[in-house]
């Protein structure tokens, strides 16, 4: 064997993103560009038990009949890009369940190389959701935001009208089938919008709500607004503060709480 005839495979350093039903390539390559019709090239899943096949090319064919049956009719390697040593594995409608690491492997009769590289599937969830969570002794309002069915792990912050983070009291986070939910709780004393935001990389979902919050001395009465965008979010705010109210009007003679429900459509 001669050193001209020795080469390099490679695939990306850096993880491979993508979204749930959208096509992706996971690029290979050889180094020199040099053709490799006439080779043996082989996707695995490295992650998997016994390195169980994704795609086969060989003999200048594609041979796939021992393929993972979730990959079935999914994936494609270009036969004209393989003659300038392009072994891109094109995977098409992507599942959560394609989420791995990937395998490529390229054997000439002399010579043989591999390569791997990492591939993530991010789902992007269902909007969030901002419900009244209570009131405390100084008038400040709690808020709850929540939101569901993301992978993988999303960030979940509030902001007020200035764009400025405001500080969770508490955050959980779970995880089922269906991918993360987040949950995050916020007590706010002042008026203005408050922006409730769940993002993932470059894909972002946000609630806004208008609290107008104002407290007369001589009274002793304090009014809560709310502006939700969300009609269903904004009947949960509406029923959480009906029962506060009552709780309220209960346990407190002269105290006298107003809700404003106002929706944006």
């Amino acid at each position: 064997m001669t050193l001209a005839e020795q080469y390099k495979v490679v695939c990306p350093a850096d993880p491979l993103f993508a979204v749930a039903g959208e096509d992706v390539i996971l690029p290979c390559s050889v180094k020199p560009n040099i053709s490799v019709v006439d080779m043996r090239v082989e996707w695995f899943r490295a992650d998997l038990k016994d390195s169980q096949l994704v795609h086969l090319y060989d003999d200048h064919e594609d041979r796939n009949t021992d393929q993972i049956q979730s990959y079935r009719g999914r994936t494609e390697v270009n036969h004209q890009k393989l003659q300038t040593g392009d072994a891109s594995l094109k995977l098409s409608s992507v599942k959560v369940s394609d989420e791995g690491r990937y395998k490529c492997f390229i054997q000439s009769k002399t010579w043989s190389d591999d390569a791997t590289v990492d591939f993530i599937v991010e789902v992007v969830g269902h909007p969030p959701v901002v419900t009244v969570d209570g009131f405390d002794d100084s008038g400040g309002l709690h808020l709850q935001c929540e939101s569901e069915g993301w992978s993988p792990e999303p960030d979940l912050e509030w902001l007020d009208s200035e764009g400025v983070s405001l500080s969770s009291e508490t955050t959980e986070t779970h995880r089922n089938t269906d991918g993360f939910s987040v949950k995050q709780t916020v007590t706010v004393h002042h008026s203005g919008k408050i922006h409730c935001r769940v993002k993932l990389r470059h894909h972002m979902l946000e609630a806004v709500i208008i609290s107008s919050i104002s407290t007369v001395i001589n009274e002793n009465t304090t009014t809560y607004s709310y502006d939700a965008d969300d009609a269903g979010a904004s009947i949960l705010m509406y029923m959480y503060a009906m029962w506060y109210f009552h709780e309220w009007q209960r346990r407190l003679t002269r105290k006298r709480l107003t809700v404003t429900l106002r929706l944006n459509r």
